[in-house]
């Protein structure tokens, strides 16, 4: 099988897929994405406006196909498989509340309509890499965690930042499974959460982010597995503690606190070493840090007796 190494500066902008060829062959495809979007649309209460695309990512890969970002999912609250999108759409996502506690000098209960008022809005393109093997390239709306940490003004002692996603049984039938901790709960150390990569996206594709890929407010650390970019928030908590995360929970010899990128650290039932860029049977080399070493490596310089890499 071939191996394609993608730089970041080999793929000019001229190969990302354009939003009206993404439409047209959904509509031949016949995959209803035209259904889900006249469904989870109205529920928001904002509407995602045109804002600039942030050109210092350059993903270096094409934006993976809409329909395929939409419909190929992991969200364990609605179900264990990749098909949840449909199942997503009960989800009433406005009005929708989130609160920052903890360790801060300015606790916030705030609705996600506010809240984006108060922050510089922009686009962002970054490969997503999950865990799984698989990749895809994801246009995101939204604003830089840095913005919501001045917001809340986190006290000297906080060193921690906790993400809890929602549960709410009546539209999320996965959260009756009793095996899995919930409410899931992820986390980053407060020098990761300011990071100018940590990002808080509110939608996707410039439309409002859909409840399959976390609507309507998620984080994204692009430089992380996809598992730790905590979905469909509900509260972030400040916190001198580092947070037992979800999967480190369920499974610690599989998934730890860290989960950055690194093609050279096997997760114990597969290799790392290479992924599967979804759209094709295409598979790439993955880079430390899924390519964002320029940006994150020094977090960590530090921390060499830390499990940074699974």
């Amino acid at each position: 099988m071939m191996i394609r190494i993608a730089r970041g500066w080999e793929i000019p902008e001229s190969k990302v897929t354009p939003e009206t060829l993404v439409l047209g062959r959904r509509r031949t495809l016949g995959l209803g994405l035209g259904g889900a979007l006249a469904t989870f649309v109205p529920q928001l209460g904002h509407t995602e406006q045109s804002v600039p695309r942030n050109q210092r990512y350059d993903p270096g890969r094409p934006i993976t196909p809409a329909q395929i970002v939409t419909t190929y999912n992991n969200f364990y609250e609605f179900g264990s498989d990749k098909d949840i999108w449909q199942a997503a759409q009960a989800l009433p996502m406005h009005p929708w509340v989130i609160h920052i506690e903890g360790l801060v000098s300015k606790p916030l209960t705030i609705a996600v309509d506010d809240l984006l008022k108060q922050v510089p809005l922009e686009e962002r393109v970054y490969r997503h890499r999950c865990v799984e093997a698989w990749a895809m390239t994801v246009p995101w709306t939204g604003f830089p965690m840095s913005a919501l940490i001045k917001l809340a003004a986190p006290l000297s002692s906080a060193r921690y930042v906790a993400f809890q996603s929602l549960v709410d049984a009546k539209y999320m039938p996965g959260v009756a499974e009793p095996f899995f901790p919930w409410p899931y709960v992820e986390g980053l150390t407060i020098e990761e959460a300011n990071n100018e990569l940590a990002f808080i996206a509110t939608g996707l594709y410039g439309k409002p982010l859909p409840p399959q890929n976390g609507g309507p407010i998620r984080l994204v650390v692009p430089w992380k597995y996809g598992f730790k970019s905590a979905k469909s928030l509900a509260k972030i908590t400040f916190t001198d503690r580092r947070p037992q995360t979800f999967w480190e929970t369920v499974s610690p010899q599989e998934y730890g606190f860290w989960a950055n990128v690194n093609p050279e650290v096997s997760h114990p039932r597969w290799s790392q070493a290479t992924e599967r860029l979804l759209g094709s049977d295409e598979r790439v080399p993955t880079q430390i840090y899924n390519g964002y070493g320029e940006w994150v490596a020094g977090l960590y310089a530090n921390k060499k007796d830390k499990r940074l890499f699974m």
